[in-house]
């Protein structure tokens, strides 16, 4: 198959593996060689409030954190109606979206960044653009000023404005569409969901980012996020075109998927 198969495959064998690995701790950078003990070399330079890069995966996690706040009853049905195709809850054929290349999503999108492909951050001076590998979309977060709006119609990856705190990019985002999961193992999505993401660039190569869910309708406190590390990629590394495609979904289904699941037989 295509890259994108590859990457059906990486994605299968990362979700079967998420429970059980913890996130990869972030190596000690600072240091020489063995052969010197312990001296420090100067960091390289680099703005904290540059963002702009192409930045990779150091962790297995599909989630918010290992621990899942309280549903609330309706948190509870939506739950109970998905049939993830990876994961502890997995069932033959399943209905995640995914399967089917409906849009992934925000904050799902991000966990599939932060833990199997790589994205891009762009910065101008009215927007923050994030163009994810996975399905080749982009995520635009207005940094212009304007405010939230009221009541914004559903969109696939929510409305999103952003703002500095110091060294921090703070970005909110309401107006996420309900069809869409949370992610991988199907925790739902709410109309009120509110996202507060927070970015930190602690040195040239490492992001940091946490966030926070607020969902009343469907958990009953607020949601925070372990700490998700990125790095940046070598210079030089781009994002691959790598869509999502109906037709090959279908066929990996019919190949792969359903006979895995007993649900037909490959054929000869």
């Amino acid at each position: 198959f295509s890259a994108m198969r590859n990457g059906m495959m990486s994605l299968a064998l990362a979700v079967v593996v998420a429970a059980a690995i913890p996130s990869s701790s972030i190596a000690q950078r600072g240091q020489r060689g063995a052969g010197t003990a312990n001296v420090a070399t100067p960091a390289p330079p680099h703005d904290p409030r540059d963002l702009s890069g192409v930045w990779t995966r150091t962790s297995r996690v599909l989630t918010m954190s290992a621990e899942t706040p309280p549903m609330t009853a309706w948190g509870k049905e939506k739950f109970h109606a998905t049939r993830p195709v990876y994961g502890p809850r997995a069932v033959p054929g399943g209905n995640d979206p995914m399967s089917n290349c409906d849009p992934l999503g925000i904050p799902r999108n991000l966990f599939l960044e932060v833990s199997i492909y790589p994205m891009e951050i762009l910065q101008t001076p009215k927007r923050t653009l994030q163009f994810f590998e996975w399905a080749h979309v982009w995520r635009e977060i207005w940094t212009d000023g304007r405010k939230l709006p009221q009541n914004p119609d559903p969109r696939w990856m929510g409305y999103s404005t952003g703002r500095w705190e110091g060294d921090t990019f703070i970005v909110d985002t309401i107006g996420m569409d309900e069809p869409t999961w949370l992610d991988h193992f199907g925790n739902p999505v709410s109309d009120d969901m509110r996202l507060e993401e927070r970015y930190r660039r602690v040195d040239r190569d490492t992001l940091e980012l946490t966030m926070t869910i607020n969902a009343p309708k469907a958990y009953t406190k607020p949601w925070v996020s372990e700490k998700k590390i990125m790095k940046l990629a070598p210079q030089g590394q781009e994002i691959q075109e790598l869509f999502c495609v109906p037709s090959e979904e279908q066929a990996f289904n019919r190949l792969v998927r359903d006979p895995a699941a007993g649900t037909s037989k490959p054929p000869q």
